[in-house]
């Protein structure tokens, strides 16, 4: 059974509306003009910038796909070059055709267009599909990817660690000498 040829090129503004369907499970929750907003954003951005693309597969001229890449640092602490390659998503109507491969065959292409030699992506982690199509070509976990709403880590922090940064350290002296002086005054002598 032959396959249907799959074309990669970097995005245009004209496949704004594609993107924001594609990817609409992981753009900012919000109105439909604020996410085609986003998105434009990032069209627009990784098109005046060398070191972004926005690559989109096309089968019979239909976006069928696409990926973020970005020619990076494997993390801000580890400064060895790596290209991330964010969300490589295909539409479900084109999936089994070829189409992620040309996504991360052009991931490749950024890579070593930038002389880089390592590639990194990420799958939610109940996209069983698509982390087993990451380990078919060679991705290895390396970290857990974890988020949560400021608010929900601090209620979750021991208060006793809950510094108030506007407190001065004179502030805070004072306050450790008047329980110190609270303490001996309740002490029978």
């Amino acid at each position: 059974m032959s396959r249907t040829p799959v074309t990669v090129r970097k995005a245009q503004p004209s496949d704004v509306a594609s993107l924001r369907e594609l990817w609409g499970d992981i753009l900012r929750k919000g109105g439909l003009d604020e996410q085609l907003a986003d998105v434009s954003r990032v069209v627009a951005s990784a098109e005046a910038c060398e070191t972004q693309c926005v690559a989109v597969a096309e089968i019979d001229g239909e976006v069928a796909g696409a990926v973020y890449l970005e020619a990076t640092t494997f993390t801000p602490l580890n400064l060895e070059p790596a290209v991330l390659a964010v969300s490589p998503h295909v539409f479900p109507r084109f999936r089994r055709k070829g189409v992620g491969s040309a996504l991360m065959e052009a991931a490749c292409r950024f890579a070593e267009q930038h002389g880089i030699a390592h590639i990194q992506t990420a799958a939610a982690a109940e996209a069983r599909d698509a982390n087993r199509f990451m380990a078919r070509l060679s991705f290895a976990p390396q970290a857990m990817l974890r988020a949560a709403t400021t608010s929900a880590v601090r209620s979750r922090l021991p208060q006793s660690r809950q510094v108030t940064h506007a407190a001065t350290s004179k502030q805070r002296i004072d306050r450790v000498l008047a329980a110190r002086r609270i303490r001996r005054e309740r002490v029978p002598g």
